[in-house]
């Protein structure tokens, strides 16, 4: 198998093994559990004028939704990725794309990245793995990504204890940051950083920040570990061994976002990890996040058809503005400055 077939393999493996299979860490959570709004009996709210409009890149969206980099590189992968941005262009959520690397090393596949036909008004984000930087990708290859997606932005992903499970993975993370602050002043478009599952600390987005990158994506633990996606694709004894060891790594999404917003520097502040409805992305926005993503929790409705992702994106924008309007806000920015949230078991 070539290495272009080897690629579009493991894309299609991703899927299939996150529709079926419990790939969650183990003994680590969101963090959202720890958190609760303080309810309004008397909200003095007109639910039906509660307003979610936001901007990101520049452009208007009508919620604060984010779908999260998922996949590419398959005809599975092009129905998912086609449904994905019919609906978000229906209900105004971002999207972010899978690895464009698989596009750009077999140009038979780019087809399946593009969406923009299907979504002309919304904020599109290309992606590619931030390693790839040392194994041959640079400006150019980049450029290439973005413009066959016709996106608004870059997003390199950090997923260094993926690869290092992954059967290909790739592992040489030295000089990295160096390499993302070079791409910086050299690209024309805004640049952001995302984990895959894992969480981003404070310390690393706001250097991140200091050098370019315009927007952070925390992704979180709590949701997705791909290091047991990767253990389920893996024929080594010990690297399923020590995925099994690690499983319980990582910085849960709503600790990351506390963190940076107290820490971390201005960039847009992206939260993803383990979302699985708009109470859980409305307490991501009360702790400080700008955005909220989803990313494995609307995967079978991906598979299945714009009509359910369409329903689902409904159900999650009334959630959403169901617990503002359990908390008297009327507004994104009345929920970012709340302080209606708490920790579990400390005093109103």
């Amino acid at each position: 198998m070539n290495q272009y077939k080897d690629v579009n393999k493991r894309k299609a493996d991703h899927i299939q093994i996150c529709l079926h299979d419990d790939v969650k860490g183990r003994g680590v959570t969101t963090g959202f559990e720890q958190f609760s709004f303080i309810h309004q009996a008397l909200p003095e709210v007109d639910f039906t004028e509660i307003n979610v409009v936001t901007f990101f890149l520049k452009k208007k969206v009508a919620t604060p939704f984010l779908i999260s980099s998922m996949t590419g590189g398959t005809e599975k992968a092009m129905t998912i990725n086609r449904n994905l941005a019919i609906a978000a262009e229906e209900k105004g959520w971002s999207f972010g794309v899978g690895s464009g690397r698989a596009a750009v090393e077999d140009p038979e596949r780019a087809y399946t990245f593009r969406v923009r036909k299907y979504a002309p008004s919304i904020p599109i984000i290309a992606n590619v793995g931030a390693v790839q930087l040392n194994y041959g990708f640079g400006v150019d290859e980049c450029k290439k990504i973005v413009d066959l997606v016709e996106a608004d932005a870059l997003v390199l992903h950090l997923n260094s204890l993926q690869e290092l499970i992954q059967p290909e993975g790739n592992t040489n993370f030295r000089g990295l940051f160096q390499k993302i602050e070079d791409l910086c002043k050299s690209f024309s478009l805004p640049i952001g950083v995302k984990e895959v599952g894992w969480g981003i600390n404070s310390q690393l987005a706001k250097a991140l920040v200091d050098v370019g990158i315009s927007f952070i994506d925390v992704a979180g633990a709590g949701g997705t570990n791909w290091s047991q996606v990767e253990k389920l694709r893996s024929t080594d004894p010990l690297k399923v061994a020590v995925a099994d060891a690690i499983s319980g790594l990582g910085i849960p999404t709503a600790e990351c976002i506390l963190d940076i917003k107290q820490n971390g520097g201005t960039g847009t502040l992206i939260a993803s990890g383990g979302l699985n409805n708009g109470v859980e992305a409305a307490k991501a926005i009360a702790l400080g996040a700008d955005l909220a993503g989803f990313g494995r929790s609307i995967l079978a409705e991906a598979v299945t058809s714009e009509k359910a992702l369409m329903d689902r994106f409904t159900q999650t924008e009334y959630e959403l503005k169901a617990a503002m309007f359990s908390i008297g806000a009327a507004s994104l920015n009345e929920l970012k400055n709340t302080s209606s949230i708490k920790r579990v078991g400390s005093s109103f």
